[in-house]
């Protein structure tokens, strides 16, 4: 038998030779033999080819299936003639598909879905005059009168996105969960410089101008639309310049918020032109992806996103404004803790205003901001941090090996330091997940520079603290690895946080997060207490040693002084506020450990789970933690349910420790920003802790009508004759005549404090 070239070209079933036959009545016999799940399998037709078949003329996975009548390409004209308002229409609506590619959705399903906006990229210009809707129009008397401005916004529309697609892949972001940065072979004017397209865009409004056939308001509204596009690639040319002046780097995007204002209250005059956007152009695309509908938010939805994106822009300048590297912490982390949370360009930009080039804003190395944070935090006026020791070379020399361990010491923690500010620019979710992974690295961190600071402590022949103080037992002072700690616990204490409000823990868990949470707190101010004494006892030993100072020994000056008051105001802020957690954490596990008492929370049915293997699954991230050591479940369970406590008891803790967390958030509040570290962020950091305050007092109101319930419901059974002499009460069968309400996160007063709501029920109980 002959055998056929696999090669060879497909039969023209249109040959005089060919007869064509209607096989479907005999397919479908045939195949009404089969018994169900029963396969007929060719060895010549393979799985790929069995699974590709079933794609074709499938809408949704074969982009070139057609439907009845329907064309192969987009068949709209870009040379014809448009009015005004239609021309406003196009643009507002590439608007709308600008902000949802802002929002993570891909090219392909947005910009790209525009006639106008592929007729510019398709074949790809190398010049600013090649960059047309028609490549083949004849002299501009023949074009239609107002297709330059739709031509000049496109253009400048391009090369903002262009800015912003470069700006996004050169930090770090995650495409599958912030942005899309596929451009399809598509070029985005990359090759034009901004100079030229603003230059077009200048061009189009002086014409625009001098059109007088065009109604005022509508040619009024065409001249804003360019304009925005101007000043949103100078905003994005200007933010390289991190050295400029903040406020002058602010005055695009001040300009763009204004604009905006104007542009909504015009959009009325807009009349849309849905057929110049179409879904079809996705076939010219270099992609695998099936076709996709097109994706595009409301006028007013994509309005108040590009609001909050202006003011974030606005906002994001201020990070150059650098006091110290605990504020500019509190900046980026308070900054990226907005809702809605800020969009991926703008984290992105911050990010390279934070370090692009490994420089930090623009001005600063890296060593300076880490041993300027080492001076707040744990060694002000230290000798382990002095320049001038760089400038020994004698290798004997004290001062030269505490200079060279500080080095192998900046070396090691660089990149990890650095690493939580880039985490903070990451979107909710990628935070916590990701500072689960950086608490293993800084736990590492901890262990290794203990031994850099026990050579220190050779070098610079350290003493311990003195047992007449009363502290013998904090021994050395071990500076680094404190540093390396309190980070650490900083960090540890944030995933628990994110826990609640990623809404991660069920209602059943939250009395154990929130007594893992007091835990972690408590340690954390422990921990401050512990670098208190130490620096109390440095800033002493500096004031006695001023008063019978000799000659060779530095002068105490009064930097100094204001030196060893910041580092002790750093300490007193962050016990206060480990403190106000603390409370706050254990008092919410102590309601609702009382309300589980009651019977009010009920966890869910787990077949498939038990309470240990949970506990594994919570505490995952801080298994492997050295210090602070993990409690075992038996413990967590213990300290969690304090089944020797009774439930009048733990009420009464509970209110204690609302109140005392209500009174730290409280003179938390009143603390300038100086003292509370927050310079340049002061108003979001008071924000922050006023909705704190606002929970506390919330969860002392829980607390006290939970109080009174139980009061009532134990003098109601005991009237009733509901107990025997000598017998107790079950608190599970008490009548409470509260029912509980568990906000989801982001409907109480703060996320990370989830406070039950009590309301009363009417009372089953009958006289």
């Amino acid at each position: 038998m002959h055998q056929l070239d696999p090669l060879s070209p497909a039969p023209d079933i249109s040959h005089p030779g060919v007869v064509a036959s209607d096989i479907t009545k005999k397919f479908a016999s045939a195949v009404g033999t089969l018994v169900p799940g029963e396969l007929v399998k060719d060895e010549h037709f393979t799985l790929f080819e069995s699974v590709a078949a079933l794609e074709i003329m499938d809408s949704k996975m074969d982009s070139g299936a057609l439907a009845q009548g329907e064309s192969l390409d987009e068949e709209y004209d870009v040379s014809r003639d448009l009015l005004p308002e239609e021309i406003l229409g196009i643009i507002d609506q590439l608007l709308c598909l600008e902000m949802a590619w802002h929002l993570g959705y891909p090219l392909s399903q947005t910009l790209f879905t525009s006639v106008y906006i592929e007729s510019l990229m398709k074949p790809r210009p190398n010049t600013i005059d090649e960059a047309d809707f028609d490549r083949h129009a004849q002299d501009g008397e023949k074009q239609p009168k107002l297709l330059f401005v739709l031509r000049a916004y496109c253009i400048g529309l391009l090369k903002g996105c262009c800015f912003v697609n470069e700006q996004v892949k050169d930090e770090l972001y995650y495409e599958e969960e912030d942005f899309v940065s596929n451009t399809y072979d598509r070029c985005l004017l990359y090759d034009i410089s901004v100079e030229h397209i603003t230059s077009l865009l200048q061009k189009a409004r002086n014409d625009l101008r001098t059109i007088n056939t065009v109604a005022k308001d509508i040619s009024a509204a065409l001249d804003l639309r360019l304009e925005l596009r101007m000043a949103f690639l100078r905003a994005s040319d200007l933010s390289t310049l991190r050295k400029a002046n903040p406020d002058s780097l602010k005055m695009p995007w001040i300009q763009m918020s204004g604009l905006l204002e104007h542009i909504n209250k015009q959009h009325s005059l807009a009349k849309p032109v849905p057929e110049a956007f179409s879904t079809k152009l996705q076939r010219r695309l270099a992609s695998t992806m099936p076709p996709r509908p097109m994706v595009q938010p409301s006028f007013e939805e994509s309005y108040g996103h590009f609001k909050r994106l202006f003011q974030d822009g606005i906002d994001i300048m201020d990070v150059l404004k650098y006091a110290e590297p605990q504020s500019l912490l509190t900046f980026v982390s308070t900054f990226q803790a907005r809702k809605p949370q800020p969009l991926v360009y703008v984290r992105t930009l911050l990010q390279s205003l934070l370090f692009k080039e490994m420089v930090v804003l623009g001005n600063y190395s890296i060593r300076q901001i880490i041993d300027h944070d080492l001076s707040i935090v744990v060694l002000p006026c230290a000798p382990q941090i002095d320049p001038s020791f760089d400038r020994i070379e004698l290798p004997m020399d004290p001062r030269h090996q505490t200079a060279a361990q500080m080095e192998i010491f900046r070396q090691r923690v660089a990149e990890h330091y650095l690493d939580i500010f880039r985490i903070f620019c990451q979107n909710r979710c990628r935070v916590r997940r990701t500072l689960c992974h950086n608490i293993q690295e800084w736990d590492g961190l901890q262990a290794d520079v203990e031994e850099i600071d026990q050579l220190l402590q050779i070098a610079l022949d350290e003493k311990p603290l003195p047992a007449e103080e009363g502290n013998s037992s904090l021994g050395y002072a071990l500076p680094l690895s404190s540093w390396a700690y309190l980070y650490k616990l900083r960090q540890m204490e944030w995933i628990v946080q994110l826990g609640f409000e990623l809404d991660i823990y069920q209602t059943d868990e939250l009395a154990g997060m929130y007594w893992y949470l007091n835990y972690l707190a408590k340690t954390r101010a422990q921990h401050g207490d512990r670098i208190k004494s130490f620096t109390m006892r440095n800033l002493n030993e500096a004031r006695l040693d001023n008063k019978a100072s000799s000659v060779q020994q530095p002068p105490y000056t009064l930097a100094k002084e204001r030196e060893y008051l910041q580092s002790l105001a750093y300490i007193r802020v962050t016990m206060l506020d480990a403190a106000s957690t603390w409370e706050f954490a254990d008092g919410l596990c102590c309601l609702y450990t009382a309300l589980q008492r009651f019977n009010l929370i009920s966890p869910p049915p787990r077949p498939y789970g038990s309470d240990p293997l949970r506990y594994d699954l919570r505490m995952k991230p801080f298994r492997t933690i050295a210090l602070p050591q993990l409690p075992s479940y038996a413990d967590f369970t213990r300290a969690t349910a304090q089944p020797d406590v009774s439930t009048a008891d733990l009420l009464r803790y509970a209110e204690n420790a609302v109140g005392g967390a209500r009174k730290g958030y409280e003179a938390l509040g009143k603390m300038p920003d100086t003292q509370t570290f927050s310079v340049n962020a002061h108003d979001r950091w008071t924000g922050n802790v006023r909705n704190c305050l606002k929970a506390a007092i919330a969860a002392g109101v829980a607390v006290s009508t939970l109080q009174r319930a139980y009061e009532a419901a134990m003098a109601a059974a005991s009237k009733k004759g509901d107990v025997g002499a000598g017998a107790q009460i079950k608190e599970e069968d008490l009548e409470i005549g509260v029912k509980v309400e568990v906000p989801p996160p982001g409907k109480g007063y703060h996320n990370w404090w989830i406070v039950p709501k009590l309301v009363a029920t009417p009372s089953t109980h009958r006289g």
